[in-house]
């Protein structure tokens, strides 16, 4: 009887954790049906992300602090998406790039002072900084900018427009644009 009653509790506690974490993840995929199309597709893009780094833990494939840092760069991907999303009110995302600030080699071949920067400031004629965001340490988010951006960025700094010479920071410019490509998290 003893037995019987210490499995019915064992048995009542892990369905209530597993409720409460589908009941946690529903709310997180309802939360994303807000949105259309391509800032879902980005969102199950993070989602799976997400799943690929879990794995990867669980398999030991990585360690902790590999797993922790790019669990921490997917929430802040996830945060700055959303608040474009929110803010812009339009179903696109820039190409979105989150770095920690002993990571900037990762981007530019040249880093920016990071502490320096401005949102909505292009950096090297390749991307426009869009903000920090603290997910467990600081994220550096960029957009990629499109070809089109970059082309005409390249225009005015040839023609000498004040805004784009001299420095590996222009001034700001349009809001972000559309693209569907993404990018993974880097790997060890």
């Amino acid at each position: 009887m003893s037995n019987s009653r210490v499995f019915r509790s064992g048995l009542l506690g892990t369905l209530i954790v597993v409720a409460a974490v589908f009941s946690a993840s529903a709310q997180k995929i309802s939360e994303d049906q807000t949105f259309g199309p391509v800032v879902r597709a980005y969102l199950g893009y993070l989602r799976n992300e997400q799943e690929v780094v879990d794995d990867r833990i669980s398999r030991h494939e990585v360690n902790a602090a590999y797993y922790r840092r790019n669990s921490n760069r997917i929430r802040a991907l996830r945060q700055m998406a959303v608040q474009i999303a929110r803010e812009t009110q339009n179903d696109y995302l820039p190409e979105l790039e989150a770095v920690a600030a002993d990571e900037s080699g990762l981007l530019f071949e040249s880093p920016p002072r990071f502490h320096a920067l401005r949102v909505g400031e292009v950096v090297q004629t390749n991307f426009r900084y869009l903000g920090t965001v603290r997910s467990g340490e600081v994220f550096y988010l960029f957009a990629r900018l499109d070809p089109y951006e970059q082309s005409e960025l390249m225009e005015k700094i040839k023609h000498g427009d004040q805004n784009a010479t001299g420095s590996p920071v222009a001034g700001p410019g349009p809001g972000p644009k559309v693209t569907t490509r993404n990018r993974r998290a880097s790997r060890p």
